[in-house]
């Protein structure tokens, strides 16, 4: 084994403080976009233990009024994308035309959706533990002309 040089030396301990410095600025004032010098919050925080679980459902009723839940397997959209540009359809709910033609291409001989919304099931929750009452809000609807 060879011995290193002192400039090998001094580049291992510039690297070495380097990082640890990014990673002590990202511990305080990072985000979870800069991981891996940030903190990776996703699971380092609690809910409050009294607030309602949201649950994110599509939901599509079609031309005879028979309510359809819009899966991956109908529509070929995971709920995750659904959730992720949530506030993206709540601003402008035409875009929720989308799942219908989605829905359309992967069930062929299903009735065309005449209506498509995002229903939150909110799950009451109660000193962590679901107390069995729920609610629904439909944050986003669009309606075929």
């Amino acid at each position: 084994m060879e011995t290193l040089s002192t400039r090998g030396r001094a580049i291992r301990v510039a690297v070495t403080v380097v990082a640890a410095v990014l990673l002590l600025l990202g511990t305080f004032w990072g985000q979870d976009d800069d991981f891996p010098f940030g903190p990776f919050r996703m699971y380092a925080t609690a809910p409050d233990p009294d607030a309602d679980a949201p649950d994110t459902r599509v939901e599509g009723v079609d031309s005879t009024g028979r309510t359809v839940v819009l899966t991956e397997a109908n529509s070929g959209l995971r709920r995750a994308e659904i959730e992720g540009q949530q506030q993206t359809y709540v601003d402008d709910p035409a875009r929720l035309r989308q799942l219908a033609t989605a829905y359309a291409e992967k069930s062929p001989g299903a009735e065309p959706l005449r209506t498509v919304r995002i229903v939150i099931r909110w799950e009451g929750i109660e000193h962590s533990r679901p107390t069995g009452a729920s609610r629904d809000e439909i944050i986003a609807t669009w309606t075929a002309p």
